[in-house]
């Protein structure tokens, strides 16, 4: 299994979340893709919590799906799902690949529209952060729950020793 490099996925903080115990919920967020599965700290009693937690997942294939699932943490029984929704890296990839040197910092490099292919919940932008790096915010609309709402922000990291930017399968 070649690691190409690795994706630096900030979960921002959740919006207008599902109530699941008598008032409020205790979320957390579980990122999974193949066998990798990462987790926020749990912010109690919160629609609307604020993790601002960094996790770094390994990337082996920019086409493996990247699922985030936010739970309710019960004490006493099994956690309550509070929606899905999948993460597509693949606009941002191909920014990455454009192999632009210098930009002003803050240049929107693409602007991705919400459709029925991604969880966009609006626009959301690939960003110049300067030395070679970009960052893309979205904020995702969770599925399967009535409502809800993540913010994430994604960055790609060179790993040492490691391919490189993988070329996407179109």
């Amino acid at each position: 299994m070649n690691i190409l490099g690795a994706l630096k996925i900030t979960v921002k903080k959740g919006i207008d979340l599902k109530v699941c115990d008598a008032f409020s919920s205790d979320p957390y967020v579980v990122i999974t893709s193949g066998s990798q599965k990462l987790k926020t700290r749990v912010i109690k009693n919160n629609c609307n919590p604020e993790w601002n937690d960094v996790l770094t997942l390994s990337v082996t294939d920019p086409d493996m799906p990247i699922t985030l699932n936010v739970f309710d943490k019960d004490r006493f029984s099994r956690p309550d799902k509070m929606g899905d929704a999948n993460v597509d890296i693949k606009s941002y990839i191909e920014c990455m690949q454009m192999g632009i040197k210098d930009l002003p910092i803050g240049t929107a490099v693409k602007k991705i529209q919400p459709d029925e292919s991604n969880c966009l919940d609006d626009e959301s932008k690939v960003v110049w952060i300067g030395k070679g790096k970009m960052v893309q915010e979205m904020t995702l609309k969770l599925q399967n729950v009535e409502k809800g709402k993540i913010q994430i922000k994604i960055e790609w990291l060179d790993l040492p020793g490691c391919k490189g930017l993988p070329k996407l399968n179109s």
